[in-house]
């Protein structure tokens, strides 16, 4: 639309989309409105709607992933959390904590060891999906409650993983963000009940997956309603031994010029040692990421999964104060950090 469209014209425009037989999305911006024509089978009389009051130009979107696109939403999706943090605004946040949820003393001990060093947002698994059927499968509803605690006794929001429709209750009854992982980013099933659930959703990339792969399943999501939706590069499959995955951090840059959902990295995941953590997050921080996810752990000798990926608190004190220099460099801020909880227990 015209940056001067009125909303009647709006409205008009709306009203012939639905009497066209297709369902209309005005995308509110900064300079102007858009509106997103949903259900086109190629045969929409774009004439119609172009002679319309207040209509600049009519885009046609090329890709397959529709609502993802840059072509179908300019400015960039920003997704803020009840606490503050905003991602996707010029702001790194992170993501920091435990793979898995163990007990009282250990996620409520690290969540204020985090929040002290600058991370706003607490990760930690409930439900772990692994690929041994005899490794921890994390502690259900239980890591749950403690993970809604260390948020009330630190303000930092909640990400934790739903592995299926069961889950991903119970991960909305409790957290901030629902994390769909890697091995579930193309249960479609599952993603189009997460798009329905009215939490922001971190969608990590498949192990094997292209970013076009990616984008497709976070289409899934914003078809539902969903527009809160954070894409993670984790590191996909290779051949070299040397580290668990390879992060691709060329798909930081590629997505910021496909998609304007904002996107985060896993460096944790996507090297699996824990010497390569903090240079691969330097560098996703230099490449543009809109944030990290940092697995970190009180005790990672004897952590219950992913010990040998986990950084130590004072390691990741240390990454803190380098990514804060690198974000400044490149023209980023740090998210601003929490402010002391009232009446919150001291860390332990």
């Amino acid at each position: 639309m015209r940056h001067d469209a009125t909303a009647a014209e709006i409205d008009a425009v709306v009203r012939t989309i639905n009497e066209l037989g297709y369902e209309a999305r005005p995308i509110p911006g900064k300079m102007r409105t858009a509106i997103g024509l949903i259900g086109n089978d190629g045969k929409v009389n774009a004439d119609r709607i172009e002679a319309l009051n207040g209509v600049l130009e009519i885009i046609h979107v090329s890709q397959q992933y529709k609502q993802v696109s840059r072509e179908w939403r300019e400015e960039p999706t920003i997704v803020t959390l009840d606490n503050g943090t905003r991602i996707g605004a010029g702001e790194v946040s992170v993501m920091a904590g435990p793979c898995s949820v163990e007990s009282e003393e250990q996620i409520i001990g690290i969540a204020h060891r985090l929040r002290d060093a600058g991370a706003t947002i607490l990760r930690g698994g409930a439900f772990k999906p692994r690929t041994s059927p005899y490794s921890f499968q994390g502690m259900g509803e239980d890591g749950l409650k403690l993970l809604a605690r260390a948020r009330e006794e630190t303000g930092m929001s909640i990400v934790t993983e739903a592995v299926d429709p069961e889950s991903l209750d119970l991960v909305v009854e409790y957290a901030d963000i629902v994390q769909i992982g890697a091995r579930n980013m193309q249960n479609f099933s599952l993603l189009r009940r997460a798009g329905r659930a009215g939490k922001p959703v971190l969608l990590k990339r498949g192990m094997a997956a292209t970013v076009k792969d990616l984008l497709l399943s976070a289409e899934y999501l914003l078809a539902e309603g969903n527009g809160n939706v954070i894409l993670c590069e984790r590191g996909v499959r290779g051949f070299d031994t040397h580290t668990r995955n390879l992060l691709d951090l060329t798909a930081i840059p590629v997505v910021k010029s496909l998609s304007h959902l904002p996107i985060i990295a896993d460096p944790s995941h996507g090297t699996g040692l824990r010497a390569k953590v903090i240079p691969m997050a330097r560098a996703a921080v230099a490449a543009g990421a809109d944030g990290l996810m940092i697995e970190v752990h009180p005790d990672p000798e004897h952590a219950m999964s992913d010990g040998a990926q986990s950084l130590y608190p004072d390691q990741f004190e240390e990454l803190m104060s380098q990514i804060a220099v690198i974000a400044e460099a490149i023209g980023q801020r740090m998210v601003a950090p929490l402010p002391a909880v009232e009446g919150a227990a001291a860390a332990g």
